[in-house]
């Protein structure tokens, strides 16, 4: 028997690899690399593709290993579902009503524990040592690496904050794309085969396995779950109630879990403490709660060794099989009963955007003392720990999340203008997005429409964007809606995403992104000398306009601007766009 050290817990990993039932040579087969060096590497992506086609060999009624997708650098993107359910296949899924689990290791390749905890713990659950009888309740579909091209950028230094491996991959993708900012809109080709996997499995937990950076400190793991903060109110007591299950099993292990995301509220600063954590559209953990589903960040510490992050991670995905087997389905009925609330939020107030309250408690953290002093190198304060000693930090913990834009839902959905409509049905359709193409065309339709008297872009860009905010706001109006445009009705279970993407002053939403920034540029206008003799003609013309620009006058900054001066008439004057700062989706009551 092999044993193998997790940090200060030893763990006979050994005593679960070998299977009486199973030959020597297969035995070895479904080894990776990882084991066989005692957690001291992890395998190259060939051995993901190996693995999976040796496992849908050994168990061919319980697995299947399936291609969803190719990345940039055309690698395949590989899903084990594994079940002994029988519904191998969404459409089996579905008619059979067996609840799904989804777990995914490698969205960040670099961070790879997921990969190695998962084998071994479906391994271990098919040979019946684990979680006995789980795989008849249930689908679970592990996607081994999502970031597959990240994963085979390999090398030694590519998480210099991280204990172990050896060397792992990289933490983007080929493109240069961050996978968990990339959600929303969701521009990675990687991104879009992940969203039509989610969609087609729909399962009812999805889990995202990372490792996190930061301070020193003692505890292992930190999950955190979505709906708890955001989301469906009437999910977030069964989040709860979900996590505190799977971290009283992990502490009864003798693992230290926490349930928020221990990053310090000022960086290197552990006196500043820390705070709950907000996820928007843009991560998988915001994104898939959007869905009326549970969505779990799985966070192991970077600085515990490699065979006790894998020890941790493997032991959460073992809980998480034990809890789908006996309460996926009641879960399953809460995210349809959440599905049915989310169709019926047109007319009411939906919060899109979140942010940390300001009430705050004291919490007691297991750390280790520390010292702050001067760096000789960067000359800023550095935090050096001593890990020979552990303290008890009591910290401030800012334990609310409040509503930071809240916006009433259209009572009939939004119009997508037949200009923007090629490109926006591929993305809603890769959301599961309903939408229907407009075969005629409406005048004068009574809708709302969003103008901004604003529009703040970034400096430089991020993730490829540069972002937009916009201020202005709904305002009823009369427009032609020509055909070919797409009407998207928000009596439907992904109302929550559909508001998220289209209302342009969330956060994730296109509009925030830039998509539509060209929409907010003046591409025509009034030469100076035009415009002196048009403003000449409207004065004489209009005693009111005089009298509003003498008043205007009376702003020193406008009496100094000839830029402002003559803009002042030319956008009273019917040669002005009036489509300028017009944000081009419309808001409407009912079907056009």
């Amino acid at each position: 028997m092999r044993r193998v050290v997790f940090g200060a817990v030893v763990c006979a990993l050994g005593t679960a690899v070998m299977s009486p039932s199973l030959a020597a040579s297969s035995q070895t087969a479904l080894e990776t690399v990882a084991e066989r060096s005692g957690f001291r590497v992890t395998g190259r992506f060939d051995e993901v593709e190996r693995l999976c086609a040796e496992y849908a060999k050994v168990w061919p009624d319980a697995v299947r290993c399936s291609e969803f997708g190719r990345t940039p650098e055309d690698r395949p993107m590989l899903a084990l579902t594994v079940t002994r359910t029988g519904a191998l296949t969404p459409a089996d899924a579905r008619e059979r009503n067996v609840p799904v689990m989804l777990v995914q290791g490698g969205i960040h390749a670099g961070e790879i524990d997921g990969k190695d905890a998962g084998f071994l713990a479906l391994r271990e659950m098919l040979q019946g040592k684990l979680a006995r009888g789980a795989l008849d309740a249930f689908v679970f579909v592990f996607v081994p690496v999502f970031n597959v091209d990240g994963h085979e950028r390999f090398g030694r230094w590519n998480r210099p904050n991280q204990n172990g491996p050896e060397e792992m991959g990289w933490r983007v993708t080929a493109q240069n794309y961050n996978l968990n900012r990339d959600y929303a809109k969701a521009d990675a080709p990687e991104m879009q085969a992940m969203l039509r996997l989610l969609d087609a499995w729909n399962p009812v937990l999805y889990v995202d396995l990372h490792v996190t950076d930061g301070a020193q400190f003692e505890p292992d793991v930190a999950n955190c779950l979505e709906p708890i903060y955001m989301g469906d109110p009437g999910l977030r007591d069964a989040g709860r109630a979900l996590v505190s299950e799977l971290n009283q099993s992990l502490a009864a292990k003798g693992i230290q879990a926490l349930d928020f995301y221990p990053s310090f509220r000022v960086p290197d600063d552990p006196a500043s403490g820390f705070e709950a954590s907000v996820y928007p559209a843009r991560f998988s953990t915001g994104y898939w709660a959007l869905r009326n589903r549970f969505s779990l960040l799985v966070e192991t510490h970077s600085w515990k060794d490699y065979p006790r992050r894998v020890r941790v991670t493997h032991d959460i995905i073992v809980k998480l099989s034990e809890m789908m087997a006996k309460q996926g389905r009641t879960w399953q009925n809460l995210a349809r009963e959440a599905d049915a609330r989310a169709a019926a939020l047109g007319g009411q107030d939906v919060v899109l955007d979140y942010e940390v309250g300001p009430h705050t408690t004291t919490i007691e953290f297991r750390g280790y003392a520390y010292t702050r002093e001067p760096s000789a190198i960067s000359g800023a304060l550095m935090t050096r720990y001593d890990t020979s000693k552990p303290q008890t930090w009591r910290v401030p913990f800012r334990d609310t999340v409040v509503p930071k834009l809240t916006v009433r839902a259209p009572r009939g959905g939004y119009v997508v203008p037949a200009s923007q409509a090629a490109w926006l049905a591929e993305r809603l359709a890769i959301h599961g997005i309903r939408f229907e193409r407009l075969d005629r065309g409406a005048t004068a339709a009574k809708v709302e429409a969003f103008r901004a008297s604003k529009v703040t872009l970034t400096s430089g860009t991020f993730e490829g964007h540069t972002l937009a905010t916009l201020e202005g706001q709904w305002q009823a109006e009369k427009r032609d809606i020509p055909a070919g445009s797409l009407f998207v009705p928000i009596a439907q279970p992904n109302a929550r995403l559909v508001m998220t993407l289209l209302e342009p002053q969330a956060s994730d939403s296109y509009a925030a992104w830039g998509f539509f920034n060209g929409m907010f540029e003046a591409k025509e206008y009034m030469e100076p000398y035009v415009a002196e003799q048009v403003a000449q003609e409207m004065l004489a013309r209009s005693p009111e306009l005089a009298r509003e620009f003498r008043e205007r006058l009376e702003d020193p900054a406008f009496a100094k601007d000839p830029e402002a001066r003559l803009d002042f008439f030319y956008r009273r004057h019917p040669s002005h766009d009036e489509r300028e700062n017009l944000y081009p989706i419309l808001r409407v009551a009912s079907r056009p």
